[in-house]
């Protein structure tokens, strides 16, 4: 080992770790150690036994840079990610041949002759490259310390209301304390380990071996990878800086800190990514300046900005569905009990919902890229359907709990990548349609691809950016800000411009459709899924068209082009019920002779959830969308489960989204770290379950309020009498309050910081809420 510098004394920074001061010393000097406490607190993961495969570890993140924290006593693992890293650079997939094979495409349709139609898309229509570029890791941080014995105890915990991370074990040498957080203030991870005991030795190093020492800092450069044709146009570093009141030096590829009792590292990351057009500068700059700017703050006040910081989102929500009746059962085992008994579980529902919290804040924040599919979470560089955006339900349920879970500021970044998508969407929309306004099918990457991908069965759906527009007008209607407002009305009008230009007579007459299309991403024939006008475009299309006709009046702008939007909504066939009493999926009663017909996708329930426009006031569509929610089934992928809760809990049948709710708490579907299994991980199907959970104690539809609209027989006793959910935001700048005993609700709060009124229904009676800003108005059953 060279020696590079020696901290002989505690420095004022390490002395202000947590865990650490006159108490320790005192033990020491007595020959005791602290013994190894088991977790508490209200919002715990915790764990018995280190983490043996990444389905076990335990996720960080600040937005942008993430870790899943393994918990090893002897060689801690912390899988890095940065989320910028992903394959290639700028590019355009547009495909030029697409415009000339358009109308063929059509006449094909509108003949029945839809396998020619789908051979022609692909060889004509879709992007160049036909796949899109995967999310990276930044591979591994190892700390490696010299006491190997076997813990004599152990736990090892994730505290939700501290964002912390904890590992606690003990050896004949001594008591260990390793805690890992993500700071957003600091745009940095810092780790501090110490002993109670004898002093330790530890190597800490990446798994890259090129990294290079300076003093106390070590330091990783590197470039992405190039993929399907598309050059690397990345270069990134991460950097790690340690403080200690032991000795640090150089060892084998990384540092080695010697005779320390306690070491704090300070870990940052960065790439040259400036936007999706644009990459350049000196990455490794970036991060010797942030570990800079963090190394400024003592521990205390690191600490200290951290929680404030994070507390300021987590603190604004809160859920109580009774007592945790199994303290005693660490989280894994809590999931196979959960699913092998007949529950009664009071707890896990409000945990998993409180988790689903804690990933959206974790892995999307403003100036963050959106969460992806993996959040922000991933250990390969060739990861399932590449950790991409797919817009056609997957990153749209990731922001499910955003507005109504008090977390509004976390959709920054799906408001701001829209924002990219309305510019490179625009040259999509002209190359391959010749059409105005812009456009995204049903996957986009870091670098805002808009083409269709994949293939014609997957991929040639035009509607991904118009199902985003949704999300643009949630945080208008739940924020009534008018800058909102205004920020957002170019977005919605130039993707329903697109759609002016593009929509064409469906083969029947009926009206005017999207063609080529699928219903995501089904097939109404063995292998085909090419068709007109599926059920789930024209429901969003009538979405997206009234909300710009309602946008444009708020504004007073674009009267003229208002009313075309008002005709061509006229003109949209509405929706159809088949022969069996089922919500039709397409124009054509095919639903039940469908290779899959209980697919995954139901993407033709749309207007239950997430949209609106079919629910008790539609009773004949309402009825026949239960029909079809019971045909499809309740097994899914993680995420499918997910949704089916939400559509289960918006159709009030609260036993039904209850038993589909055990399942995704199953052992098959959720991991011993409470990731979703698709499988494998998927981080959608965490924020669908948790909509889901509030879904089914509160239903906010611009219909109406109502509270326990979907209130399973469990949750009402004899185990599960009382609960309380407070923060909840509805729709008119609304915050919500209220409890309920024995399924009934007893209090209900409300202030808003509009004047707004509101139909609510609770306890069998529909009321009339009125509000004016800033007073509290409280109803009682």
């Amino acid at each position: 080992m060279g020696k590079v510098t020696r901290r002989g004394a505690i420095t004022a920074a390490a002395a202000a770790f947590a865990g650490l001061g006159a108490a320790q010393s005192a033990s020491q000097a007595q020959g005791r150690t602290k013994p190894v406490e088991r977790p508490r607190g209200r919002w715990l993961l915790w764990y018995t036994a280190p983490a043996q495969r990444w389905e076990e570890a335990l996720p960080v993140g600040n937005g942008r840079l993430g870790a899943m924290v393994f918990g090893r006593p002897h060689d801690e693992r912390l899988q890095l990610n940065e989320d910028t890293l992903w394959a290639g650079g700028p590019y355009d997939p547009a495909n030029a041949q697409a415009l000339a094979a358009l109308p063929q495409v059509r006449a094909l349709i509108n003949e029945g002759r839809y396998e020619e139609a789908q051979a022609l898309v692909n060889e004509s229509m879709m992007a160049r490259p036909i796949t899109q570029m995967p999310y990276q890791t930044l591979g591994d941080l190892h700390l490696r310390l010299s006491d190997d014995q076997a813990p004599a105890e152990y736990f090892r915990w994730l505290d939700l209301e501290k964002a912390e991370t904890v590992t606690h074990w003990s050896t004949p040498r001594g008591t260990y304390r390793r805690t890992v957080i993500a700071s957003h203030p600091d745009q940095v991870i810092e780790i501090v380990l110490s002993v109670d005991g004898q002093p330790f030795d530890l190597d800490i190093a990446f798994s890259d071996d090129t990294a290079s020492v300076t003093g106390s800092r070590l330091m990783l450069r590197g470039q992405n990878r190039a993929e399907a044709g598309v050059p690397a146009g990345l270069s990134f570093a991460a950097g790690v800086d340690a403080t200690t009141d032991g000795e640090i030096g150089r060892g084998e590829g990384g540092l080695r800190i010697t005779g320390a009792r306690q070491v704090r590292l300070l870990l940052a990351a960065h790439t040259d990514y400036k936007s999706w057009r644009e990459v350049g500068g000196d990455p490794a700059r970036l991060v010797a300046a942030t570990l800079d700017r963090a190394g400024r703050h003592d521990a205390a006040r690191f600490r200290a900005r951290h929680a404030e910081d994070y507390s300021a989102l987590f603190e604004t929500f809160d859920i109580d569905l009774g007592e945790d009746r199994f303290p005693d059962l660490p989280t894994d085992r809590r999931i196979r009990f959960s699913h092998d008994t007949d529950g009664h579980d009071t707890f896990l529902p409000a945990l998993y919902l409180q988790y689903g919290r804690y990933l959206l804040i974790s892995s999307s924040r403003p100036g963050s890229q959106p969460a992806n599919l993996q959040g922000i979470w991933n250990a390969s560089n060739t990861p399932p359907w590449g950790s991409k955006y797919t817009i056609n339900i997957n990153t749209e349920m990731n922001y499910w709990p955003a507005e109504p879970m008090g977390l509004a500021q976390c959709a920054e970044p799906l408001i701001a990548m829209v924002e990219d998508l309305a510019v490179s969407g625009r040259r999509t929309a002209k190359t391959q349609y010749d059409a105005r306004g812009w456009v995204v099918h049903h996957n986009t990457d870091l670098w805002r691809a808009t083409a269709p991908i994949d293939g014609a069965q997957w991929g040639m759906w035009p509607m991904g950016g118009a199902w985003l527009c949704q999300h643009l007008w949630m945080r208008w209607d739940w924020s009534r800000d008018r800058a909102v407002l205004q920020r957002i009305y170019p977005l919605l009008r130039d993707a329903g411009i697109f759609f002016l230009d593009t929509l064409t007579e469906a083969p029947d007459g009926s009206g005017l459709v999207t063609s080529p299309s699928i219903s995501p991403e089904n097939t109404h024939r063995p292998g085909i899924a090419i068709c007109a006008g599926p059920a789930m475009d024209r429901q969003i299309l009538r979405e997206l068209f009234a909300n710009i006709i309602e946008a444009s009046r708020l504004l007073g702008r674009d009267e003229a082009l208002r009313e075309d939007f008002a005709a061509t909504l006229a003109r949209i066939p509405g929706d159809r019920i088949g022969e069996l009493g089922q919500l039709q999926e397409w124009l054509e009663d095919w639903d039940m002779h469908v290779p899959e017909i209980q697919h995954r996708h139901v993407s033709h329930l749309y207007a239950v959830h997430p949209g609106t426009e079919i629910g008790p006031e539609t009773p004949e569509l309402y009825e026949a969308a239960r029909r079809s929610l019971s045909i499809r089934g309740d097994d899914a992928t993680g995420w499918g489960i997910g949704w089916r809760i939400n559509l289960w809990a918006r159709l009030g049948n609260g036993e039904r989204a209850y038993a589909v709710l055990r399942k995704l708490f199953g052992p098959d579907r959720t991991y011993p770290n409470m990731f979703d299994a698709h499988p494998p991980f998927q981080i959608d199907g965490n924020f669908g379950g948790a909509a889901g959970i509030l879904e089914m104690l509160i239903r906010d539809r611009p219909q109406m309020i109502e509270l326990l609209p979907a209130m399973p027989s469990d949750w009402t006793g004899p185990i599960w009498t009382r609960g309380r959910v407070s923060g909840v935001r509805l729709r008119g700048d609304i915050n919500a309050d209220f409890e309920w005993a024995d399924g009934a609700i007893t209090s209900a709060s409300f202030v808003s910081g509009q004047t707004i009124t509101r139909p609510i229904t609770f306890n069998g009676q529909e009321r009339e809420l009125s509000l004016t800003p800033g007073r509290k108005v409280t109803l009682t059953g």
